[in-house]
């Protein structure tokens, strides 16, 4: 019996063995079989398609951005720097709903209005598999969501990039100006070998006017890419060559001093040195931060600019085109000296006010009594009208335009800056183009004091003011002082030196004398320029009507609304037996041209003793 159970316990687990050996073989069978359909279907139905990956598993030339080049002052202080940030990056062709993504992203990453306006306008400059920017400066928090929440985000991506940031803020920005992303008009004009739609470019002020030299030269990388766009090996490097670092003329001291002590008033100073034309400052006062600028200015913050009052934007040093007013009277006394239209001893008596022979009109000078008995030294001094309109009318427009051109004024002074404005010296002929009418003497008298048609711009007089200081010399003013490349080999700037001004010396000297006793004299109109201990000064004042009211210097017109006030202008050059220095201010509806002109120019020797 006991065999017998054996047995039967033996068949019977041959038989289970049997049965799971079949089972199992079954199983293999058919894997093997869904295998071998698999294989079959990859390649001969997916053939396409994975060669098509397989293919793109090739080399392909990255291009690598050049650091941008650093600003400096003279003295070495950044004016602009690079600073590195972290963006967030779409991939517009890995993403099929863009907005369903931004929205989904918003719950990791703060993403507001402005940044999806940028990101839509920008948009279009961009190629489908480039990584373009939604949100830059992303935040340490803000980094550390997005990466645990990365795998619901395909073809959005973290880039590190460089941004420029301006340390001085508005305090610069009417020089330095400020970078943006490139735009379809730029990429026109543009080698776009060496730029890409990613890049920024110069938008305005030096960071545009040297835009070749700060950018640099373009690098690259060849890399081999598998089939989902990543690198796999970086083959060949060919570094970028970074921009040149640039210096400049200008002192940031001297900057925002000038910036200070506008303060609340609307204005522009020009600080340059005569014997090199280097500017030590240009103030174009109130300014605006040009950060802003840099990554996408939003439309709130751009409205504000151009609807503001004040007009921020606008560079009034080379752009705000003003009424010379008095200014120009040393200029016309020169000429009318060196050219015998008069001499020292020619003088006029000036009761107050001035009338052409058979013309009813009558001209009143600034002060309503008049100045009695004036030659030209005197009338320098006192900014006599009445002598001026009588030299302007002797001297004929022809001739007063012809020696105001020789100065410089109509005519733009070069700076490298862009978009300098011509000024005017108005002329007969321009009259009848630009208004259809004739030429008057009265228009001729109204040039021979500044007014009129005739305009300047604060860098065209302190040009001018610097062909005084040299009698005669004069360099292009200029603001590159030297560029520094990579490799540590800098190149100065060789000043330009304009064509001569040849002069008789005695009327540089009466000229020179008269300009002293402007500041000096008890009668002088400069009465607040201050104490200028330890150096001469040789100055002018300007005052230009805004609106058709009397002129006289007690009033100032205080009675009036600020924006009908007159303009002030004021230049200078010190010391007088070796000019170091020029400075041209004009202020907008205000009366501190000339006591601004004079903390600053202690400030400039109170800096020079000291360095």
């Amino acid at each position: 019996m006991e065999n017998n159970s054996a047995l039967n316990k033996h068949i019977k687990e041959s038989s289970l063995f049997k049965r799971r050996a079949i089972a199992a073989l079954i199983v293999a069978f058919i894997f093997s079989g869904l295998l071998l359909i698999r294989l079959t279907y990859l390649q001969v139905f997916q053939h396409q398609f994975y060669s098509t990956l397989s293919r793109q598993n090739l080399l392909s030339i990255i291009p690598v951005g050049p650091s941008r080049g650093l600003i400096y002052d003279r003295n070495g202080i950044l004016l602009a720097k690079n600073m590195p940030v972290y963006s967030l990056d779409i991939i517009p062709e890995k993403i099929k709903k863009i907005p369903d993504t931004i929205q989904a992203l918003q719950k990791y990453v703060s993403i507001n209005d402005d940044d999806i306006k940028q990101f839509n306008r920008i948009r279009n400059q961009y190629r489908q598999f480039e990584p373009i920017p939604l949100k830059m400066k992303l935040g340490e928090a803000e980094i550390a969501r997005f990466y645990v929440n990365q795998h619901l985000f395909p073809g959005v991506i973290i880039q590190a990039r460089e941004t420029r940031f301006y340390p001085m803020k508005d305090l610069i920005s009417e020089v330095v100006g400020y970078v943006g992303r490139i735009n379809q008009n730029d990429l026109l004009t543009l080698d776009n070998n060496n730029y890409d739609a990613s890049d920024d470019i110069g938008k305005n002020g030096i960071e545009k006017y040297y835009e070749k030299d700060l950018h640099g030269v373009v690098g690259s990388e060849q890399a081999e890419i598998n089939a989902t766009g990543h690198v796999v090996r970086i083959l060949k490097r060919i570094p970028p060559q970074a921009g040149k670092n640039v210096y400049l003329t200008i002192d940031s001291r001297l900057q925002a001093k000038a910036h200070e002590l506008l303060a609340n008033e609307n204005g522009s100073v020009v600080i340059m040195q005569p014997n090199n034309g280097e500017v030590l400052a240009l103030v174009s006062h109130p300014s605006f931060d040009p950060n802003l600028f840099v990554r996408g200015i939003s439309q709130t913050d751009y409205q504000n600019l151009l609807k503001s009052p004040d007009h921020p934007l606008f560079n009034r040093v080379t752009q705000g085109q003003f009424p010379a007013a008095s200014t120009v009277k040393p200029f016309i006394a020169l000429s009318a000296l060196n050219d015998g239209v008069i001499n020292t001893n020619y003088r006029i008596f000036d009761p107050g006010w001035f009338q052409l022979p058979n013309v009813q009109h009558i001209y009143h000078d600034w002060k309503r009594w008049g100045h009695g008995w004036v030659n030209i030294s005197r009338a320098i001094e006192v900014s006599c009208d009445t002598f001026f309109w009588t030299l302007s009318s002797q001297m004929g427009i022809e001739q007063l335009s012809d020696d105001l051109m020789q100065f410089g004024f109509g005519q733009k002074t070069n700076i490298d800056l862009p978009n300098e404005q011509l000024g005017l010296v108005p002329t007969p002929e321009w009259k009848r183009k630009a208004q259809a009418a004739r030429w008057f003497t009265g228009d001729t008298i109204l040039t021979g004091i500044g007014q009129g048609f005739m305009l300047a711009t604060p860098i065209q007089l302190a040009q001018a003011t610097a062909v005084l200081a040299n009698q005669g010399k004069s360099y292009v003013p200029h603001l590159l002082l030297k560029t520094v490349d990579e490799n540590g080999g800098a190149q100065y700037t060789q000043p330009l030196l304009n064509p001569a001004l040849h002069f008789n010396p005695n009327a540089w000297q009466v000229v020179s004398e008269a300009m002293q006793a402007v500041i000096n004299s008890r009668e002088g109109t400069a009465h607040y320029f201050g104490i200028h201990a330890g150096y001469t000064i040789a100055g002018k004042t300007g005052t230009a009507q805004v609106y058709g009211h009397n002129r006289d210097e007690d009033n100032d017109n205080l009675n009036l609304p600020k924006q009908l006030r007159n303009n002030h202008l004021f230049i200078a050059f010190a010391p007088v037996e070796n000019p170091q220095v020029v400075i041209a201010i004009v202020i907008e509806h205000s009366a501190k041209a000339d006591k601004i002109a004079g903390q600053l120019i202690n400030y400039y020797f109170e800096l020079n003793h000291h360095d």
